[in-house]
């Protein structure tokens, strides 16, 4: 068997049917619907994560369809925190205020969902896996892949543990376990580092556009109870983001006096100098939104990067040995700004074609591009790429799109990847960011690694790899103003001068795993690999 890189490690074994990389909502749904279907087959599933749902984090307004399928009883033991949809409200913001249309567009009418927290549901989930017979292992983060010789997928390498900074071993050291299985099933969620990996070995993008990627910046608020209708979800576009950035946001009523609240901003963004780590602080400070939260406080608070390219960019989702599902392979749907039940669909869809092929992979992709999930993308595969001509050319082309259910006969392309679209300083007039001043917090992007419960060992190797430092302070000071200062949410990136002139500082220590870094920077200079495993965000009801 050969692997990613020579080792000469001895290394401990554990043999599978089947290995899952990550224990979201697709890695869950996939375990349980394979043991569902044949129970005589052998099932992990590995999460970098410290527990399970620890590093889950989504708006989160599920669609219950495919959840019903899967687990028909769920709702008489359900997850935690699950609120029933009920009032939808849609605005279109100025600074000081806003229009609050009449109708809310179809994909955002949520009659009939359930207001949610992912980390809990997942949480929820995995005891249902495990009496199913799924072994699930939290704290463990997959490394690397391994190939045979013919170069097909054969399972999976755990990290090292107890490695220093300088790559030595300290006294605590551990191998990584290797696990072999007979298919490796992806489901690491938007930007996999390891998926990232298969998707250039396999050209599994050739036949595609470039994936599209947004951050999302969320936090869970606990405020006077009587603020608080569980059920009602507010969505809004418009200020703070300028009409060439693709953003909004979103206010969820939980139960208990608590709100979750977060914005979007697209990563296709042009303007060096954005930040949507402040867009969303300057949006929290609307007039709409400040009187909901003044005297309240930050429960937990996070980042997450969300795959939105839609029906162009899905890459092949088949490769010898292994397959991609959830937001891996790209469901997100992004004009109902939800991926959950997508993420259900393919994951059950891909154990229902591994029962049925006996473990064969070949043939997934083409019955996944035949599926509902599929058509649902398809009908909305326009409605992003229209906003990148502008905020009032994507309203009516959603419009047009929404009313035709997407039968244009063309297909709007994605045609740059998101580290390409930013323009160099002193090329375009920059936008003027019509911001106001704040009193909310938090502060500052620090406090935001306080509430997100991050945690590394600062002995351990920097899992960001700035491949070239030189770039940092010869070019991109010059061309771009150093944009990964501003576009991680929580300040991981500072360029320092001292004694020896300037300098890129990368705080890793900081890190909430949310790949912007990875997808956004103008020269692909960064690559984001597994921390330790266990490292990371510790997000409560996120």
């Amino acid at each position: 068997m050969n692997t990613t890189a020579p080792d000469a490690i001895e290394r401990d074994v554990m043999e599978y049917d089947v290995v899952t990389v990550g224990a979201g909502p697709a890695g869950l749904a996939f375990a349980i619907r394979l043991k569902q279907l044949n129970p005589e087959l052998t099932v992990c599933v590995i999460e970098k994560a410290s527990a399970i749902g620890a590093q889950i984090l989504s708006g989160a307004v599920i669609e219950t369809g495919p959840l019903d399928a899967l687990l028909p009883d769920w709702r008489k033991a359900p997850p935690p925190i699950c609120i029933d949809a009920k009032d939808d409200e849609f605005w279109l913001l100025n600074k000081t205020g806003g229009h609050k249309f009449p109708f809310v567009p179809p994909g955002m009418n949520n009659h009939g969902n359930v207001i949610v927290s992912l980390g809990a549901m997942c949480a929820w989930m995995a005891p249902q896996a495990e009496a199913l017979g799924v072994e699930i292992y939290p704290g463990f983060a997959a490394a690397d892949v391994l190939y045979d010789g013919s170069g097909k997928v054969v399972g999976v390498r755990i990290g090292d543990m107890g490695v220093a900074r300088d790559g030595s071993h300290k006294p605590g050291y551990t191998p990584g376990i290797d696990i072999h299985a007979k298919v490796t099933v992806l489901a690491e969620g938007a930007r996999g580092h390891l998926t990232k990996r298969l998707v250039s070995k396999f050209a599994l993008d050739k036949d595609c556009d470039p994936q599209g990627y947004s951050i999302g910046i969320k936090e869970l608020w606990q405020v006077p109870e009587e603020r608080v209708s569980p059920g009602k979800i507010v969505h809004s576009f418009g200020w703070p983001a300028d009409n060439h950035t693709y953003g909004g946001g979103f206010v969820y009523h939980l139960d208990k006096g608590r709100i979750a609240l977060g914005y979007v901003s697209g990563l296709d963004y042009s303007d060096p100098e954005y930040k949507p780590w402040e867009a969303f602080q300057q949006w929290k400070n609307h007039p709409l939104f400040k009187t909901l939260l003044e005297g309240g406080s930050i429960l937990s608070a996070g980042a997450r990067a969300i795959v939105t390219g839609g029906y162009q960019s899905l890459p092949k989702c088949e490769m010898p040995g292994a397959l991609l599902i959830g937001d891996g392979a790209g469901l997100l749907n992004v004009p109902k700004i939800k991926g959950t039940h997508q993420a259900f669909r393919s994951g059950m869809l891909a154990a229902e074609h591994l029962v049925a092929s006996h473990l064969a992979t070949e043939g997934f992709d083409a019955k996944l591009r035949g599926s509902d999930a599929m058509r649902e993308l398809r009908k909305v595969r326009n409605i992003k790429p229209g906003f990148k001509k502008g905020l009032w050319f994507g309203m009516f082309n959603a419009g047009w799109e929404t009313a035709t259910a997407g039968l244009s006969p063309w297909t709007l392309k994605n045609r740059k990847p998101d580290w390409a679209t930013l323009h160099k300083l002193g090329e375009c007039e920059e936008p003027k960011r019509d911001y106001v001043e704040r009193t909310l917090p938090p502060r500052d992007r620090l406090q935001g690694v306080y509430f997100a419960a991050t945690q590394h060992e600062e002995d351990q190797p920097v899992h960001l790899h700035v491949l070239d430092t030189n770039i940092c302070v010869d070019r991109c000071v010059k061309e771009f103003d150093n944009p990964c200062t501003r576009f991680c949410p929580v300040g991981v990136y500072e360029m320092v001068k001292d004694e020896n002139g300037l300098r890129l500082q990368v705080n890793s220590a900081n890190c909430v795993h949310c790949k912007t870094c990875d997808i956004k920077d103008p020269y692909e200079n960064i690559t984001w690999v597994t921390p330790e495993g266990g490292s990371g965000p510790n997000y409560q009801n996120m």
